[in-house]
């Protein structure tokens, strides 16, 4: 069943709002709960928590441009792409599930790391993974979302792509 729409301008706004929310959420137990760079270990040490601020964005990249460069490159073109993107979904209405899922965590992500870095001039990342030598940089749960909406995306992409494929037809000699 297809929901057309309001409903489905509705549904879409509304599973944003979760995916921003919980990221939200989250990052508040966090800034209430933990100081910066507390440590806290799990499952031998390979799940870390520890409270970090970034001011920068993914994996602290732009944290020492100065203002202006520093407000338009992480606060101002990502708010117009976020914004562009959520009219986009709004509007266009032929994507699969699997690819319309993956477009909201995606803008869900960015949207929740855009309020902090607007809200509190910093994103705070708090999660940490490690086994051996390989291990994450500290994250938080709109990375999360954002990695897990590409994911579905390149998944849709795939499955798309391996649906499309026609058999090749066969070749031959006789003239038609």
């Amino acid at each position: 069943m297809k929901v057309k729409g309001i409903y489905r301008a509705v549904i879409i706004l509304f599973i944003l709002a979760v995916n921003v929310g919980c990221d939200q959420v989250s990052k508040k137990i966090v800034r209430a709960r933990l100081d910066v760079y507390d440590h806290y270990s799990f499952l031998d040490h390979h799940f870390n928590l520890m409270k970090v601020e970034n001011p920068g964005a993914f994996l602290s990249l732009g944290d020492k441009l100065v203002n202006p460069y520093r407000f338009i490159l992480l606060t101002l073109i990502p708010v117009l792409a976020l914004l562009g993107a959520v009219v986009y979904i709004l509007v266009k209405n032929n994507f699969s599930k699997t690819r319309l899922a993956g477009i909201i965590c995606v803008i869900g992500g960015g949207i929740g790391n855009i309020y902090d870095r607007v809200v509190h001039g910093s994103v705070t990342d708090f999660m940490h993974i490690q086994f051996g030598s390989l291990q994450t940089g500290i994250f938080n749960v709109a990375d999360v979302s954002i990695m897990v909406g590409m994911g579905l995306i390149i998944l849709d992409t795939f499955l798309r792509s391996k649906n499309d494929v026609h058999p090749q037809q066969e070749f031959t000699t006789e003239p038609e």
